[in-house]
């Protein structure tokens, strides 16, 4: 069994990416499902016995045959069971509510001051409202935050761009909602999201790269990600670059994300003259579309510095692949001059042959990955979700009706 699909002894994802890949593909056959995943059919015919008997899988018309007995398709019970995910930022939480395969029925955006003195009770009224548009059975609530999480279930938040340290998020969101509520980094969550839907569908071991307000970094090894032992891997943003360099939001000087996050960037670009002082990411952007040779090298040097980091990280875990993406995603022609040779050239023979994929970016993908939280979790063989993994897995049986138990 290769890498990609060997069940990891942290959370065997398989059966997630299985429902994920028919949710994207559409009706697909066991052999089909098999080589899509590259694991052996056996291991499907069981874990689809098993999707199956829960309801979340049925099977449909014989697929066309080639000769030979005709293979049955499978298919998704899209109504088994959705999720909500929630983004939250500094400014604003962006929301998704998703079917079972992921597929999105709605989203939206609501402004939110994370300063505020009842800024949890802010944020469970907005999710409250979420809930209350939800038609059909609700396994639970993801949500994503940009610090460490000391764990899904409990939900305790260290986030200093919140303003947040020691924020029990999980506690009181489960006490207002009264649902599962599984709380998680951001990062993971979108690595959580590859793992289900993405080119993680392909890969066991390899890392999901923000860029955008911050720098962040998934790690996922043998099929699961990787948070460390107080729920911080992962924060590359905050790899000291430079002995004495621009204070960072964590209250360190030189962090890697306060030379080249949003701010940083912009900042560079009113010191040059690139934008006036009201300007913003995105005018930095338009210059460098322009051919504007300062606003370029600001992109390059930022790129050169990523590399760097990167490759050091690229020698620590090994993947198989890295995803970039994130905001700032959308000036990666920018970025990848001075990106790609510093990357290269700053790994070991052996390693500079790692791809990396850059995907598109939109902002419902934050809130896709948060729900891909509770998608994912009914099939965490080592309960990373804790006590709330069991109460989805109660609601998923339970078909998340008015007699499942109310998360504590």
């Amino acid at each position: 069994m290769s890498p990609a699909s060997r069940p990891s002894a942290r959370g065997d994802l398989v059966p997630s990416a299985i429902l994920g890949l028919l949710g994207t593909r559409g009706p697909t056959s066991r052999a089909d499902v098999a080589r899509a995943l590259d694991v052996s059919p056996a291991l499907v015919t069981q874990l689809t016995k098993d999707l199956i008997a829960r309801g979340l899988v049925t099977e449909l018309e014989h697929a066309p045959s080639q000769g030979g007995r005709p293979a049955r398709l499978l298919g998704l019970v899209r109504s088994a069971g959705g999720a909500i995910g929630a983004k939250v930022t500094a400014d604003h939480v962006a929301l998704v509510d998703v079917d079972l395969d992921g597929t999105v029925r709605s989203q939206s955006t609501q402004r939110f001051d994370p300063d505020a003195p009842d800024a949890l009770d802010a944020l469970g009224h907005i999710l409250g409202s979420a809930v209350d548009d939800h038609s059909g059975p609700l396994l639970g609530i993801g949500v994503g935050i940009p610090g460490s999480v000391d764990s899904q279930a409990s939900g305790i938040v260290d986030a200093p761009t919140l303003g947040w340290s020691d924020a029990h998020v999980g506690a009181v969101l489960r006490s207002t909602l009264g649902v599962p509520v599984l709380v998680e980094n951001d990062v993971n969550t979108l690595a959580v999201a590859e793992r289900l839907y993405g080119t993680g569908r392909d890969h066991g071991s390899y890392l999901v790269v923000t860029i955008g307000r911050g720098i962040g970094c998934g790690i996922v090894v043998d099929g699961a990600v990787y948070r460390g032992a107080s729920g911080g891997a992962g924060e590359i943003g905050h790899i000291p670059i430079t002995m004495d360099g621009p204070l960072c939001g964590c209250g360190a000087r030189g962090c890697l994300e306060a030379h080249i996050g949003e701010d940083a960037l912009v900042r560079a670009a009113l010191e040059q003259g690139v934008v006036g002082p009201r300007g913003t990411a995105t005018g930095l952007r338009q210059a460098a579309e322009r051919g504007d040779a300062a606003a370029q090298e600001i992109y390059r040097e930022a790129g050169a510095r990523l590399g760097r980091a990167l490759a050091g990280v690229v020698h620590t875990v090994d993947p198989e692949v890295i995803v970039l993406l994130g905001e700032g995603i959308d000036a990666w022609r920018h970025w990848e001059p001075g990106f790609e040779p510093s990357f290269r050239g700053h790994l070991m023979p052996a390693r500079r042959g790692i791809p990396f994929v850059i995907e598109p970016w939109a902002e419902d993908k934050w809130a896709l990955g948060a729900a891909s939280l509770v998608l994912a979790s009914p099939f965490d063989a080592a309960g990373a979700a804790g006590d709330q993994g069991r109460l989805v897995r109660e609601r998923l049986h339970a078909g998340a009706d008015d007699h499942a138990e109310p998360a504590r």
